[in-house]
């Protein structure tokens, strides 16, 4: 785990490989599993370590970046249609006749899609195991068209599967949703404020089969609420005045303004903010809380990649010879210097001559890798002892081919400091121009002489060396 990047966003990594493996088979993680089994973590680190690597080798992170700035973006225009939303909802509220707005179809305009929108939430809080909503689908869609990067679309997925199965989903989704409608209904409250300032309206209601009594009750009891706020609520003769005509006077004008704004508040804005803060707290507490669970059954075939079964059991080997021509690995910790070779003809001979002549101490020489099994054994060799000096060298009579150059790569990255000894021997200027391109792509420093003066100073003086 690097400290850029949060535990959410490494689970979200590792889950994003696991189901890139699920669809498309299990990618090549040999170096990834090294690194792993090197960490000496536990299960769970172990399969971080690699699902992060496995991420950073293919792309992913960067993918990650990019989604995670597309999904800014997307929620910025969200907040924006909130925003619009909300004074066109207070605009369509008050419209028409201004001197007769139908008090009813103006509360209804302003909090019934919400009421209805905040009732299908509940009840799919209660009877269904995931909830989602277009708005959320919608800023799914908008994160991934604006990430503008073709792995970033494995993202999205890897997420909602991650927080379904820690139970965090129907909260994430649930922040988004009443975060929306909180700015829609506020935006809609401050919108009608600035209408009821600004321009004169009259209010009456009418029905054809409610009785008055029954719609002095209903203004009366949405009204206590609000009235514990301060607003006020109309009294039953101004209610009734109010059914067959707009009442002229200014104070009639404001007590049912003032109730219309504090239904809105009471009714709209409150539920919205109380749900958007237990959204808030659910998902905060248990992102906190997030854990890797090693044993879930969709980890269980990378258990034996990063975790042999003898180490789990605590069954141990003989160890293994270190290294070809050197002592025993356990020297390689620390600041060792070594020397190896790659695919060497049988014509040049092996060790140098420099080498066999004066050995420094802090030299060891590591022999030639010319098979897989040598290949693997020598990159868990220096996995488990990364060395200070890694000198590789290489013949540039042979072609520089892909398998060559990724186990440079590999090597190198098992060392502080990496070099490639291009062997000063006959070939072709092609050929040679090749390698010295293909190595100064991988950023690893060459040269046609050996540098045994970088390879063979003290451990004391190496820093700062190139």
């Amino acid at each position: 785990m690097t400290d850029s990047t949060s535990h959410l966003q490494t689970l979200w990594l590792c889950e994003t490989v696991r189901l890139r493996e699920e669809h498309t088979g299990q990618l090549e993680d040999s170096e990834a599993c090294r690194k792993a089994r090197g960490s000496q973590g536990s299960l769970a680190e172990r399969l971080q370590v690699r699902g992060l690597f496995l991420a950073k080798r293919d792309g992913l992170i960067t993918a990650l970046q990019h989604w995670l700035q597309g999904a800014k973006f997307a929620l910025w225009l969200l907040i924006f249609s909130a925003i619009l939303s909300g004074v066109v909802l207070a605009k369509t509220a008050l419209s028409g006749n201004s001197e007769a707005i139908n008090i009813f179809w103006a509360l209804s305009g302003l909090i019934g899609l919400n009421l209805l929108s905040l009732l299908a939430w509940c009840l799919g809080m209660i009877f269904a195991k995931q909830t989602s909503s277009p708005l959320s689908h919608l800023w799914l869609w908008l994160s991934n068209k604006l990430a503008r990067d073709a792995k970033a679309a494995q993202l999205a997925p890897a997420l909602l599967v991650l927080l379904q199965r820690h139970n965090l989903l129907r909260w994430g989704l649930g922040r988004l949703l009443h975060g929306w409608w909180l700015i829609t209904l506020s935006s809609a409250l401050v919108s009608l404020i600035a209408l009821l300032a600004t321009r004169r309206y009259g209010f009456v209601w009418e029905s054809t089969i409610v009785a008055s009594d029954s719609f002095v009750l209903l203004v009366h009891y949405l009204g206590i609420p609000a009235a514990w706020l301060g607003f006020s609520v109309p009294t039953s003769e101004l209610i009734q005045q109010s059914s067959l005509h707009a009442l002229a006077g200014e104070p009639a004008r404001q007590v049912w303004a003032s109730w219309l704004l504090g239904t809105l508040l009471i009714y709209g804005v409150l539920p919205r903010l109380v749900c958007s803060l237990l959204c808030e707290w659910r998902w905060r507490r248990g992102v906190k809380h997030l854990t890797f669970n090693a044993n879930d059954p969709v980890w269980q075939p990378l258990h034996e990649r990063v975790q042999p079964s003898s180490e789990r059991l605590g069954v141990v080997d003989a160890a293994p010879s270190a290294l070809h021509h050197t002592t025993t690995g356990s020297q390689l910790a620390g600041h060792a210097a070594v020397l190896l070779a790659i695919e060497l003809d049988d014509s040049i001979s092996w060790p140098p001559e420099h080498l066999t002549s004066e050995h420094p101490a802090n030299v060891l020489d590591a022999g030639m890798i010319d098979t897989r099994e040598q290949r693997r054994h020598m990159l868990d060799q220096l996995s488990a002892h990364p060395p200070a000096r890694l000198l590789i060298a290489c013949n540039p009579q042979r072609s520089a081919d892909r398998g060559t150059l990724h186990l440079i790569a590999e090597l190198s990255r098992t060392a502080t400091q990496t070099r490639v000894w291009l062997l000063d021997i006959d070939a072709p200027k092609e050929r040679l121009t090749n390698w010295q391109e293909q190595l100064d792509e991988l950023k690893i420093v060459h040269s046609r002489t050996a540098p045994w003066a970088w390879l063979e100073q003290e451990p004391e003086k190496e820093v700062g060396a190139s």
